[in-house]
Order: structure tokens, then C-alpha cells, then sequence
């Protein structure tokens, strides 16, 4: 029987459908997996294309009271990012912090031209919204979204997918966005997504997304991918997850995430003036006292979130925040955090696993080669 307390889909018969597992989820049931399995479902999506329904997603629309500089001044208030600069028909990942220098939550944000479009994580956007209308009130109107659908088009074969659909988008870069017309309907793109490959995130009005999504499959590129996969695939990619890899208590520059905080705001006339600029601008001058790495297991046991990290001798320093086996690589990948002066690729540690204390080397990010399209 379906838990009341979760919402479901607006594509949930889709999904249920195609055989979709469907699990609890950010509040939603939402598909873990299809028929295929997840290993399958990963190598596909390196292979070719993989629809995913991300609609779980807080889609928002900041609209300016009087201009777009005064609210993207307002919005660059929020987090260490610069958002003044931000090109028309252009996408930037962004950062919310508190006052302590913690992670409030990483979103999408983009120039519309008239607007910015944000995209926030599932089990942040009430939050999410609220401090936006708290911050922004005296220059925007902060309008939630709530009857589009949100699908993430991922791999390879991506672009030549979508083009079929919709030509205008074969000329976008990586982190462009557009918004094409499919059969008479305004479709909301972006050259981007969590995987580490090429691929488009697509919002659309619920009126047309189970025809569009229909269409998508029908192409002999696409598979549908649930949660299991986009999470190896995200991890694989050394991309964060919310809740886990960053929280209130990490900061950007702890989480390996400086290329996020642009020159603009870390040196100069707009440098600092966003919650916890002390502590996120004396990192990066100084460096933090402990580091996201990735960490590669010997052996074929994977160290999952959670398994507390070692010196050889004996010292805890770290731990585990994701973890799991790389389809892609053929071996377990994880990533944590350990203290800087552990923090060289190359550094041997142990990582607890059941009773034992296991091998685990200190490795660059991303475990697999990251596929954009510059």
C-alpha cells in the first residue's frame, strides 16, 4: 500500500509503467531502479542516453522588482558566487552558506534575461524558498513552480537525441540555456545534469511531459535510469550530494569546491559580504584543516557512508560521506573527508570495514573522465 505521506510523480504511472521500483525518497516515491537494474542502467548512460524524472526538484523564478543588477546583487548576498557577472542564457552552480560558513544547500541558478531560474535540492526547497523570500523580499518576487515536470536527458548521445526533437538545442555549450518550442510548447533547457556527461536537464509544463518523456523513450538511444544509477553516476563524477558529501557544517572550501567561489567575490569590490565570508575567505587563503578527497578501496570491497578512516598508525582522521562500486571503473570508489595533512593523492589509509581495517589510497576526483560539451 502507498505511504499517504508521500507525494507522488506527476509521470508516476509512467514510471510505475515502465516497472519502475519505486522507493521513499525527499518525500516522493520515486524509481530506484527499472527492469534493467542499476548496473545496466549506469553503463547505459555512459554508453548512449538515459532519461531520469527529477521533478522532485524545487524549481523557483526570482523576478526582479525594479532591475535584474539590483537582484542579482541581492542574490550574490547569499553565497559566495557571482551571479552580477552571469551572461544571458547562462547557468552557474551556487552555493546558500550561513553565517558560520556552513552549506545551506547547492543549487542551479540561471539568467533568463528577465528572471533568474533556480533549481534546489528536494529536501531543501521549502527551507530553500523561504530564505530566498526572507533575503530577497525588497527586489523580487519569489515565485515556486509547482506544475512542471523536471527530466534530466544524460550520456553521450545526449545532444543528438534532443536535436531530433528539438534542432536549437544541438548548437548549446555546457551550462548554456535556452527555451525552444516542442510542439507548441515552451520548453526550458539547460546543457548540463549529475552525471558527468554530456546531457540536457528539461523543465516543461505538466500538461505536455508525459508525451515528451514517451517521445524521448521511443528514441533506440534512451533507457529510463532511476535513483541507484544517478547516484553511482554522480559519484563517479566526484559530484556531491547534499545531506551527505556538504552540509551545514562543511564549507565550500572544505568540500574541494574553490572553483565554485569566482575571483569577484573573493578579491575586490564585491569580495566577501555574503553569510560566513571570515571563515570561507581565510580557508582559501590559508587552507581548511580538513578536505573532500576521493579515496580509492584496494580489494573489491566497497567503504560506504560512514566508514571511519585511519592513519597507518592508527589515528581516526576521517571519514567516509559516499561510497559504493563504479560500474564504469570496475572497482569500489568512494569519497570523504580526512585531514589536510592526509589529504595528498597517494596517501595510504585504512577504512574500517566491519571489524577490519582495510586498505584505502587517496586519489584525484573525478573517478571517471567527465564528458561536457565545451
Amino acid at each position: 500500500m502507498a505511504d499517504p505521506e508521500l507525494k507522488r510523480l506527476s509521470l508516476h504511472d509512467l514510471h510505475v509503467a515502465l516497472g519502475g521500483k519505486m522507493v521513499p525518497f525527499a518525500g516522493y516515491e520515486m524509481p530506484v531502479q527499472y527492469p534493467a537494474g542499476v548496473m545496466k542502467e549506469h553503463l547505459h548512460t555512459r554508453s548512449a542516453a538515459g532519461v531520469f524524472d527529477v521533478s522532485h526538484m524545487g524549481q523557483v523564478i526570482l523576478r526582479p522588482k525594479t532591475d535584474m543588477v539590483a537582484l542579482a546583487l541581492a542574490f550574490e548576498a547569499m553565497m559566495p558566487v557571482d551571479v552580477l557577472g552571469l551572461a544571458e542564457g547562462r547557468q552557474r552552480y551556487g552555493l546558500f552558506t550561513n553565517d558560520t560558513g556552513g552549506i545551506i544547500d547547492d543549487l542551479m541558478f540561471a539568467n533568463c534575461g528577465d528572471h533568474l531560474f533556480v533549481v534546489v535540492n528536494a529536501a531543501c526547497k521549502e527551507a530553500d524558498v523561504a530564505h530566498m523570500r526572507a533575503c530577497l523580499s525588497d527586489v523580487a518576487t519569489v515565485e515556486y513552480i509547482e506544475n512542471r515536470v523536471l527530466l534530466a536527458l544524460q550520456g553521450p548521445q545526449a545532444g543528438e537525441v534532443l536535436a531530433r526533437l528539438v534542432p536549437k538545442v544541438f548548437a548549446m555549450r555546457f551550462m548554456d540555456v535556452a527555451r525552444p518550442v516542442w510542439n507548441g510548447c515552451e520548453i526550458w533547457v539547460s546543457r548540463s545534469g549529475y552525471t558527468g556527461e554530456d546531457g540536457f536537464e528539461i523543465s516543461l509544463p505538466e500538461s505536455s511531459a508525459e508525451a515528451f518523456a514517451k517521445t524521448l523513450l521511443d528514441q533506440p538511444e534512451v533507457m529510463p535510469i532511476g535513483l541507484g544509477a544517478r547516484d553511482s553516476l554522480r559519484l563517479e563524477a566526484g559530484l556531491c550530494l547534499y545531506g551527505h558529501d556538504i552540509e551545514t557544517m562543511t564549507s565550500p572550501v572544505e568540500a574541494s569546491l574553490n572553483w565554485a567561489l569566482q575571483k569577484s567575490r573573493r578579491i575586490g569590490d564585491r569580495a566577501g559580504g555574503f553569510p560566513g565570508a571570515d571563515r570561507i575567505l581565510a580557508e582559501f587563503a590559508a587552507g581548511p584543516k580538513r578536505l573532500r578527497v576521493g579515496l580509492r578501496p584496494e580489494g573489491r570491497a566497497p567503504m560506504r557512508e560512514g566508514t571511519e578512516l585511519f592513519t597507518i598508525d592508527g589515528d581516526r582522521i576521517g571519514i567516509v560521506t559516499s561510497g559504493g562500486f563504479g560500474p564504469s571503473v570496475e572497482a569500489p570508489v568512494a569519497m570523504g573527508y580526512v585531514f589536510a595533512s592526509s589529504a595528498t593523492v597517494g596517501t595510504v589509509l585504512l577504512g574500517e570495514v566491519r571489524g577490519k581495517r582495510l586498505a584505502v589510497t587517496v586519489c584525484d576526483l573525478p573517478f571517471y573522465p567527465t564528458r561536457y560539451k565545451r
